[in-house]
């Protein structure tokens, strides 16, 4: 069991946006880490498709 940090540090999940609208099978996603206080809204950040072989738009889900 992981101990439980206080702090603005919380853990998110990326998804691709592309992917999703190619209709390809699986999903291209992401997991790291942001500042509550200093990024309120949904991250969105180009990160690396596999599956389609290209930097992509990933937004943030959840």
């Amino acid at each position: 069991m992981a101990k439980k940090k206080k702090g603005n540090r919380v853990q998110v999940i990326l998804e691709c946006t592309e992917h999703k609208k190619s209709g390809l099978p699986g999903t291209s996603r992401y997991i790291t880490t942001k500042n509550k206080k200093n990024t309120p809204g949904r991250l969105e950040l180009r990160k690396y498709n596999p599956i389609l072989k290209k930097h992509t738009i990933h937004k943030e889900i959840k």
